[in-house]
């Protein structure tokens, strides 16, 4: 009886600690499983852990807006103004010429509106006719000059013949007389035609007339 009661005791005994092996290894395996990502190595997710934030470079658009912020109106001391015309077109009793503005400062600067155009009788000389009407159209934009960078605006001048001579009194013009949008200081640039050196009648309007200032030199046949 006594050898009974001894391989009892020792079975009971091998149990337990059968059971407490099984317990230390289910903890073990939990423990890395809350550790690491499903389908991710424990070293990859350190590597991730450890990579500090970089700080993503200023976009290419972001730099040109604080540019174009910081960049004043262009001041007509700093523009060079001519007449394209061999970039001129025609068409119904009017022809179309691009006025060119070309940026000779060393700084950026920006045009925006309609400039003021009208024709003279020389260079410094006294008015002719109506200053140009503003035309319609494609609404104004601001335009960003980079130094040597040009932007232009359409002038529509109509025929001088399309009035009559008692309300037109033409005359023979070699100069207009250009402001640049927001100056007040007037620019000249070389220009003949026949032009208006009467005031014309408000019904009948202005000889000339002008579209808002676009990006780069005119050319022939682009729209205003």
């Amino acid at each position: 009886m006594t050898r009974s009661v001894t391989a009892a005791r020792g079975a009971a005994v091998g149990a337990i600690l059968l059971g407490a092996t099984a317990l230390a290894a289910c903890g073990s395996a939990t423990g890395n499983s809350a550790s690491t990502a499903p389908g991710s190595s424990p070293s990859a997710t350190a590597s991730s852990a450890s990579t500090p934030a970089s700080s993503a470079p200023a976009s290419p658009s972001a730099s040109a807006s604080a540019s174009a912020a910081a960049a004043g109106t262009c001041a007509t001391a700093n523009l060079s103004i001519t007449v394209a015309v061999k970039q001129g077109s025609a068409a119904a009793g009017s022809a179309y010429y691009p006025i060119d503005f070309t940026n000779t400062g060393s700084s950026p600067c920006t045009m925006f509106g309609y400039p003021g155009v009208s024709f003279t009788t020389g260079k410094g000389g006294s008015q002719l006719g109506k200053a140009a009407a503003r035309s319609g159209g494609a609404p104004a934009a601001q335009v960003t000059l980079a130094p040597g960078a040009a932007a232009h605006a359409v002038l529509r001048v109509a025929q001088a013949g399309n009035y009559s001579a008692s309300a037109c009194h033409p005359v023979t013009a070699h100069w207009l007389r250009v402001y640049p949008p927001g100056e007040t200081a007037a620019g000249y640039a070389a220009f003949t035609t026949q032009a208006c050196s009467a005031r014309l009648p408000s019904n009948i309007g202005s000889q000339l007339s002008v579209y808002p200032v676009r990006g780069g030199k005119g050319t022939r046949g682009q729209a205003p």
